[in-house]
């Protein structure tokens, strides 16, 4: 496919079939996102892929947080329960995170990882499948960490990957004019 109708038919799919992603086509794009431009070539990015009981782990601490009676949640973290469902229902799911090492690069690293992030989703279009890219998992980033055995990364975030079980009509873009800054 032509990158231009990739880039034109890419959509945060909320809804997935339930069939299989198939092993080359998640080698694929995890080479995307692998290739991807960093700052100072850093390649701070890891990923790991779940599927069926590991990644329904997840989404049960995701829920869990809304079964706590020792702790305020803010208004805004009620979205991950809606996340939470589409990560249950999707097939793969791949967490996102970043090597937790030196603050001084936290900027440039969370740059380049949204870049491979972004190859990902566009790649995940390329082949015919839909992706969510999920920031909710950041309100139980430390007990996914614990369950997963990476304690010592930041969890970045998280993408929901399969066959998109919908079309949705593209969200509204602000005009160039209202993004495109002039120098003085």
């Amino acid at each position: 496919m032509e990158l231009e109708s990739v880039v034109e038919r890419r959509r945060s799919i909320r809804k997935f079939l339930a069939r299989d992603v198939e092993n080359e086509k998640m080698e694929k794009i995890l080479e995307c996102a692998r290739l991807c431009q960093s700052a100072k070539n850093r390649q701070p990015w890891r990923f790991m892929v779940l599927k069926g009981e590991q990644k329904d782990h997840v989404v049960q601490i995701m829920l869990n947080l809304f079964e706590q009676n020792d702790i305020e949640i803010p208004n805004y973290a009620n979205s991950s329960k809606n996340s939470a469902r589409v990560i249950k229902e999707a097939p793969v799911l791949i967490l996102v995170f970043r090597q937790d090492d030196d603050d001084h690069w936290m900027t440039g690293d969370l740059l380049s990882i949204g870049a491979a992030v972004e190859h990902i989703c566009l790649e995940a279009v390329n082949l015919g499948l839909g992706a969510l890219w999920i920031r909710d998992t950041v309100y139980t980033q430390k007990e996914i960490c614990q369950s997963v055995g990476c304690e010592s990364m930041q969890l970045v975030c998280s993408i929901a990957i399969g066959y998109p079980a919908e079309s949705p009509n593209p969200r509204p873009r602000k005009p160039m004019n209202e993004i495109l800054l002039k120098a003085k």
